[in-house]
């Protein structure tokens, strides 16, 4: 039994979300909440938002699904429309700002014994 949620068009780097998705693969989601909150990165509130999601989908899906036996099964940071704004330099020339989005999606399942 799978459960899913996907944070969409969040405003930080897909490469620096990443980095917090990869420790929090193939943990129990237990584990997994418990790094969350004490790692210091922006990327680690908005993952723990999603995995609590994920499990609050998992409970109202199967009302008597076993929240101590979901694990992380997938864990993924896809790149959003990335936004482009222009800061003016010397001799009437600008350069893009690139600001970066992603969509970040956990799916949950529960780990046979």
């Amino acid at each position: 039994m799978e459960s899913k949620a996907i944070a969409r068009y969040v405003r930080i780097t897909p490469r620096k979300a990443r980095l917090v998705v990869d420790l929090v693969r193939g943990k129990q989601v237990e584990r997994a909440l418990d790094m969350l909150d004490v790692m210091p990165k922006k990327a680690a509130r908005i993952v723990a938002k999603t995995l609590r999601s994920a499990v609050a989908n998992a409970e109202d899906r199967n009302s008597h699904v076993d929240v101590d036996r979901l694990f992380v099964k997938q864990a993924f940071v896809d790149e959003a429309p990335t936004w482009t704004r222009w800061s003016p330099r010397a001799q009437g020339r600008a350069t893009p700002i690139i600001k970066r989005g992603s969509h970040i999606t956990l799916v949950l399942d529960v780990r046979e014994r």
